[in-house]
């Protein structure tokens, strides 16, 4: 799907198909205008809701169609909507390199564009086009401001820096201690996370919902709103009640999981990107792909922000992936493609963050309690047969324990993360019957792939500092190559404190000085291990896990692969400035952490270098696999009323970036869920 996205005050046309400026400026006086007249007549509304993806009442959009047309027979009439009018300055990169410029055309001034026109046609004297044009342009910025006095509106509203996340899910929204559930539910959803929220919000459009979050709600840590504190989020994690909780496998690798209203999508760094078609085949999911469209259009609607423009770092990123040869260039688009491309984030354009629990707004909220803080314990499951799960045990922080039902035909759905729903599943009786045995937890029934075939795609890269202190956060673009692995890069801010999860950054004291971290991952690591219980009694107590990563020779190569693409790209011209200058009067990397052997063929170099340079993504998955311990629909195999609901359940990471598949399947399985009762 590429559509024009408006964002206010600032819209802008991609074809991903197209790789030059002159198509993203077509049009763009008009998109201008129009987005002028939206702004100006139904600002209002806009900046009153905040609320993305909405469509205005057919009245309003008539009247708006009227008034542009109305602009348009204008223009025409002084021949300007033909003209490639230049694009103003604050949309150009002016410091980047002049190889694969994506978003910028030499500059000519306006009245030099018109007088060439008006040499052109000699149909109309150039001083009449100049002052009617001046004149309309005086009209629209007076009406401007006439505006925006008369209707008391705050300019804040179109130009201020910040675009406050849509917390309208507030009103449905409570803290455990504080509220007393109704006595059953027609679905009990275990985990407001990238996929629980989205799910909980389309059930909850025919059916009574519950939905239960271990951890707080933004507004308890409004650090993770910002991406300038994307960073910070993960190195504040404590094991208390911040947004982000830090665990270490078993393989000595810190790792991250969430805790908090809207799961991983409030802590990670943003990036948007679909899953590829290898996924999709593979994953042991009955899809419908129309269905599927829907679900992906219903997330980027709301919470996902078409970039307007990119920052110098990956500006210098896309041109250096580029020119190392990952192409073809593929411009802005959501879809896994091979080449370069710059796609979504769920950031806007004021670094504001608009997770999946902003999904939540489009709830029926008769419909839908959230509960915060509410750890679950316990699946409870019937004591006859058919088995089947009939309700849940949570406790609240006071630690007062609560039980809940499901009604008839009703549903507990695992929603609760790669880590959290094998362990869910593992405490109330069901996995090994080794394994469950030895801690003396009651069998329910035997189910040897709970906890199985866990994976996280290693990480392998550089670490660089740069000369200059960039101010340039968030990431926007990414490398796909052939042979493999994803190349992303971000930069790591002056004056931080230790990176804890990059191990050649985790001792390193703060400097004054930006660090640009490349980031490959080594896609479909065909290495994976297992989890199991440390306590079998305390759901607080995060479950053991090992990844074995680099633990096969093709995961290894494929790391391997990775570093020669980064290799490629340092020795590209748009890493130039960030050199060093030398004292032999030569320039060079200052690399923070090891740097790329220069010894391409010897394995063992290549091991040491994958092992040393090892940190995750935090793209966890497996656990609860389709046709191991879920159905092609989700359902746990042999027990009634049950599904899970996550990225447990896929068996590789999908696409570049996780998310936007996991809030297309929590949109996409409830979707599923209301037509399978309505059939019935």
């Amino acid at each position: 799907m590429h559509k024009h996205k408006h964002i206010v005050g600032l819209p802008l046309m991609y074809d991903p198909k197209d790789s030059h400026a002159r198509q993203r400026q077509k049009g763009w006086f008009r998109d201008i205008l129009s987005s002028a007249a939206q702004n100006l007549i139904f600002g209002n509304i806009f900046c009153a809701s905040r609320v993305r993806g909405k469509s205005i009442p057919k009245d309003v959009s008539m009247y708006i169609d009227g008034e542009l047309k109305l602009i348009d027979i204008k223009m025409k009439a002084l021949g300007l909507l033909t003209m490639d009018l230049p694009m103003p300055s604050q949309y150009v990169q002016s410091h980047q390199p002049q190889s694969h410029q994506q978003y910028v055309q030499p500059q000519v001034p306006l009245p030099q564009r018109i007088q060439s026109e008006c040499v052109r046609t000699a149909n109309i004297p150039c001083d009449i086009i100049l002052m009617n044009f001046q004149i309309m342009l005086h009209k629209v910025y007076l009406f401007f401001l006439l505006f925006c006095i008369g209707l008391q509106q705050k300019v804040e509203c179109f130009f201020h820096h910040h675009s406050h996340p849509d917390s309208t899910y507030h009103h449905f929204t409570y803290d455990a201690t504080n509220f007393s559930p109704v006595k059953d539910y027609d679905y009990i959803i275990v985990g407001g996370g990238t996929a629980g929220c989205p799910l909980a919000a389309t059930l909850s459009q025919y059916y009574s919902v519950l939905l239960l979050e271990r951890g707080g709600d933004s507004s308890s840590d409004t650090n993770v709103l910002y991406e300038t504190n994307s960073f910070r989020t993960l190195l504040t994690a404590n094991d208390n009640d911040s947004p982000a909780q830090n665990f270490v496998s078993e393989d000595g690798v810190q790792n991250t999981r969430a805790r908090v209203l809207g799961g991983g999508s409030m802590v990670n760094f943003g990036f948007y990107s679909r899953a590829d078609d290898y996924f999709y085949n593979n994953a042991g999911i009955k899809w419908d792909s129309v269905d599927v469209e829907k679900a992906y259009e219903w997330v980027e609607n709301s919470i996902v922000t078409r970039p307007a423009r990119l920052n110098g770092w990956q500006t210098s990123v896309f041109n250096a992936l580029l020119e190392a040869g990952v192409g073809p260039d593929n411009g802005l688009t959501f879809e896994h493609v091979v080449g370069t491309k710059v796609s979504g984030s769920t950031f806007d354009d004021s670094g504001i963050r608009h997770g999946a629990v902003e999904l939540l707004n489009n709830a029926n909220p008769e419909n839908l309690n959230v509960l915060v803080r509410a750890t679950v314990d316990r699946i409870i499951f019937s004591t006859s047969e058919p088995l089947a799960a009939v309700g849940v045990t949570y406790h609240d922080s006071n630690g007062i324990y609560h039980e809940l039902y499901v009604t008839t035909n009703g549903e507990v759905i695992l929603s609760a993360g790669a880590l959290g729903s094998p362990q869910l599943l593992l405490l109330s009786g069901l996995g090994p019957t080794s394994h469950l045995s030895s801690l003396n937890i009651p069998v329910v029934q035997d189910h040897p792939f709970v906890g199985q075939f866990m994976a996280d795609p290693p990480r392998t890269g550089v670490n660089l500092m740069v000369p200059d202190s960039l101010n340039d956060v968030g990431i926007r673009v990414v490398g796909i190559t052939e042979i493999g692995p994803y190349i992303e890069s971000i930069t790591f801010p002056p004056n931080s404190p230790p990176m804890t999860f990059i191990p050649p950054m985790s001792s390193l004291p703060p400097i004054n000085s930006s660090v640009e971290i490349f980031a490959a991952k080594v896609n479909r690591p065909i290495s994976y291990g297992s989890l199991h219980l440390i306590s079998p009694s305390n759901v607080t107590v995060s479950p053991s896990v090992r990844f074995n990563y680099y633990n096969r020779t093709q995961d290894v190569r494929q790391c391997w692969n990775a570093v020669n693409v980064i290799r490629k790209m340092l020795a590209s011209p748009a890493m130039e400035e960030y050199k060093f200058d030398d004292s032999d009067g030569g320039r060079s990397f200052r690399y923070i952490g090891p740097s790329i052997p220069e010894d391409r063929s010897d394995y063992e170099t290549i091991l040491r270098f994958c092992h040393e340079s090892l940190s995750t993504f935090w793209h966890i998955h497996g656990g609860c696999l389709v046709n191991k311990v879920v159905d092609s629909r989700l359902k746990v195999i042999g027990v009634d009323s049950l599904r899970v609901v996550d990225a447990s359940t896929f068996f590789n990471s999908p696409g570049t970036n996780p998310q936007a598949t996991t809030m297309m399947l929590g949109r996409y399985i409830g979707m599923k869920i209301v037509e399978e009762r309505a059939s019935s």
